[in-house]
C-alpha cells in the first residue's frame, strides 16, 4: 500500500481543456488528410487522442496511461531528430518522415507535438495525480494496437510490429515477434516509467476524500 498522500484534487483549467479539444480536432482532421486513417495506429498518435480526451474529462487514469506510453518515447523521438539535424543520420529511426519532402511541411510540423506532449502530461499529473493503474491500462491498449499494426500495415512497420528499431530484424513468426515487442515495451519502457512517475507524483485523490475534506470543520 502506498504511503504517499493523495494529490490535492485540482482540475485542468477550463481554458486549457478547450484549447486542447480544439487542437485535437484540428490535428485529427489534418493528420487524416495528410497521412490517412491507418496512421492513427501509431502509439504516439493514439497518445494525442487519449491525452486530449483525458484532459477534457479531467481523467487522471487516461493521462497517466499516456504519460507511461509517451514521456520516454517522445524523448527518444526528440533525440533521433536532433541526431539527424546535427550529425546527418538517425540513431534509432522512426522519424525519417519528418525529413521527407514529398509530404507537405505543414503536415510534418504537426509532429512537433512530440516536443510538447511530455510537458503537458507531466504538468497534468502535477494537478491530477498519477493513477497507478495507468501502466496496466496502457499495456492493455498496446496489445490490440500491435496486432492491428501487423495486420493492417505490414509494409509500414508501425510501432515496430514487423522489425525492431535497433537491429532492424524480425524475431521469428509474427506471433513471436509481436510478443517480444509487447514484452519489451511493457517491461523495458512502460514499467520503469511507471515506477518513476509513482515516485514523482502522488496518487489522485478520490472524490469521496475530497468531499470529506471540504466538510471538515475548521
Amino acid at each position: 500500500m502506498s504511503t504517499v498522500a493523495p494529490a490535492p484534487r485540482r482540475k485542468i483549467p477550463n481554458w486549457f481543456r478547450r484549447v486542447a479539444l480544439i487542437f485535437l480536432a484540428l490535428w485529427f482532421a489534418t493528420y487524416w488528410h495528410a497521412w490517412g486513417p491507418a496512421n492513427f495506429l501509431h502509439l504516439c498518435d493514439i497518445a494525442v487522442i487519449l491525452t486530449g480526451i483525458g484532459l477534457w474529462k479531467n481523467s487522471s487514469l487516461l493521462v497517466s496511461s499516456q504519460a507511461v506510453s509517451s514521456v520516454l518515447i517522445d524523448l527518444v523521438w526528440t533525440l533521433d531528430v536532433a541526431a539527424r539535424l546535427i550529425f546527418g543520420h538517425h540513431v534509432i529511426g522512426g522519424t525519417e518522415y519528418l525529413f521527407d519532402g514529398s509530404t507537405p511541411l505543414w503536415a510534418r510540423l504537426l509532429s512537433l507535438f512530440h516536443l510538447i506532449l511530455p510537458f503537458i502530461l507531466l504538468w497534468s499529473l502535477s494537478r491530477l495525480g498519477y493513477d497507478r493503474r495507468g501502466w496496466k491500462l496502457q499495456s492493455a491498449i498496446l496489445a490490440p494496437v500491435l496486432i492491428a499494426s501487423r495486420l493492417v500495415t505490414p509494409d509500414q512497420n508501425l510501432n515496430f510490429a514487423v522489425q525492431d528499431p535497433f537491429l532492424h530484424r524480425s524475431y521469428g513468426p509474427a506471433p513471436t515477434h509481436l510478443v517480444i515487442t509487447f514484452l519489451f515495451l511493457v517491461f523495458v519502457v512502460y514499467f520503469p516509467t511507471h515506477l518513476l512517475l509513482g515516485r514523482l507524483f502522488p496518487p489522485p485523490a478520490s472524490p469521496a476524500s475530497h468531499h470529506a475534506a471540504g466538510n471538515k470543520p475548521a
